[in-house]
């Protein structure tokens, strides 16, 4: 099949969160299975910093209410014969610092810039001359390609392919003043509750809900519990609506780029059988966060968006009894200034064994992810998670709360038979997490033990291969019914 694969981020070009991930990694799956796939992203500054051969490959007109706005698509070459891979360039938009804004706020139009996005996209199909079987769209940035192909392309022939919608994260739903619908060139006839009207305004992420043949999420628990009030903002009736066309697909892991035994990122390569360089990455880890090295104490680590939804109101709380823990704490990432403050605050007040490193860095969030013995992620909800799949790979135990793709990635340690990958919790509350927590404390003073939950972990497989081959029977059932 000919599959346009259409996304606002993707590794290795621009990254915010694990959308870029499944971005970078998908695509490749599905061309090794004998696709073809146009992916398309938006010219990002970082991303012409970065990719200085790019070649122009066509001009693009869009209509932006009563405005003609010119785009260029550029391409540069890929590494798979089946994987073309394109760039939208418009500067007034996209030649910016951040992808979405600065860290804790948003552009004010980013409507209009994912507007365009979307119908250059559509645009480029024709001028490029493209045979489009299946849209592949994600999140509220690409949502209205699927509007688009049921509205203002529905009677054009070039435009017959079915479209997908993933949706990766709920809670981002590219929420607009009602007056952008004029701009992005549709009648004012759609702008109702079971079409694209939310409250009074133009939900971007409803759209691809309402009209996109298929619907899926990145993991199956996930598909279930948007249903829910609790887990759905506000959408859950529109779920409801569409749940036969609703599925889940847990999220695959690129084991070429997150495998400690060649991780480009650290120097002390290590797999089942010969962890010493664990160890060792445990040492280098606590340097660069700047602790003490202690052996007997378990190492627990976090890589995050600092936000509520990962958990941090059970976090900071948990943290102010660190005295009580025989263990040392390391966070690494920005959001929420209040979170960043609290994270500060008690890296402090208990200097041997909390630590905080704001940002980014790609280097450290591998280390962290080699030399931690276990990965924290109580998340309030959680469509995915990749970190605690990565995290089993590199022999560092998650502890996780049972939603979404966390409930369906890990399985909480049994010491009766030995099986399981983790530990797990169901209520959201810090109680809960303090106690699961200090279950796992106790086992990490079990050597044999540990080493046998460490070991399961490192079997697990959750490779792209199992995911990809998912999403192709979902695209030739959307096909099918075309």
């Amino acid at each position: 099949m000919n599959i346009l694969f259409a996304v606002s981020e993707a590794t290795p070009f621009a990254k915010t969160g694990g959308l870029a991930d499944v971005a970078g990694a998908l695509p490749t799956a599905l061309a090794e299975r004998g696709h073809q796939v146009h992916l398309f992203l938006p010219l990002y500054q970082e991303i012409k910093a970065q990719e200085p051969g790019l070649i122009e490959t066509a001009s693009i007109t869009v209509p932006l209410g009563e405005e003609q706005v010119v785009g260029t698509i550029v391409s540069r070459p890929s590494q798979h014969p089946n994987l073309s891979i394109s760039f939208v360039r418009q500067d007034n938009y996209f030649d910016r610092p951040f992808l979405y804004g600065p860290t804790g706020e948003e552009y004010p139009d980013n409507g209009i810039r994912f507007i365009f996005f979307c119908r250059a996209i559509l645009e480029a199909v024709s001028v490029l001359n493209l045979d489009i079987d299946i849209y592949h769209a994600h999140d509220w940035q690409t949502a209205l390609i699927p509007v688009y192909l049921k509205t203002l392309y529905k009677d054009l022939s070039r435009y017959r392919g079915g479209s997908l919608f993933t949706i990766h994260n709920l809670g981002y739903q590219g929420i607009q003043d009602k007056e952008l619908m004029p701009l992005a060139g549709l009648d004012w006839k759609y702008f109702t509750f079971e079409r694209l009207e939310f409250f009074d305004r133009f939900n971007l992420l409803k759209g691809g809900l309402v009209y996109a043949d298929a619907l899926n999420t990145v993991s199956q628990a996930y598909s279930r519990e948007i249903l829910q009030a609790e887990f759905g903002f506000g959408l859950e009736s529109v779920l409801k609506e569409r749940r036969n066309d609703l599925h889940g697909i847990l999220n695959g892991v690129d084991y070429q780029e997150w495998n400690p035994a060649d991780d480009p990122f650290i120097n002390n390569h290590f797999r089942l059988g010969r962890m010493a360089g664990k160890k060792i990455c445990k040492k280098k880890l606590v340097s660069a966060f700047s602790l003490p090295h202690e052996s007997r104490r378990p190492l627990i680590g976090m890589v995050s968006r600092l936000v509520t939804q990962k958990g941090f109101d059970l976090i900071l709380p948990l943290l102010k009894k660190t005295d009580a823990f025989e263990a040392q704490f390391v966070f690494l990432g920005t959001g929420d200034p209040e979170i960043e403050e609290g994270l500060t605050i008690l890296a402090k007040q208990y200097p041997s064994q909390i630590a905080f490193i704001r940002g980014y860095d790609n280097r450290l969030a591998h280390l962290l992810e080699a030399g931690a013995d276990i990965f924290l992620m109580p998340s309030h909800y959680e469509p995915c998670g990749l970190n605690q799949m990565y995290s089993l790979r590199y022999g560092t135990v998650p502890l996780v709360r049972a939603v979404g793709g966390l409930d369906d990635s890990i399985t909480s340690f049994n010491l009766e038979n030995g099986r399981g990958n983790g530990f797990k919790f169901d209520d959201y509350t810090i109680d809960a997490l303090e106690k699961t927590l200090k279950e796992a404390l106790q086992l990490y003073q079990k050597p044999r033990l540990w080493q046998k939950l460490r070991q399961n972990g490192m079997r697990s497989d959750f490779s792209w291969s199992q995911s990809a081959a998912k999403y192709e029977e979902l695209y030739v059932k959307i096909k099918g019914q075309l």
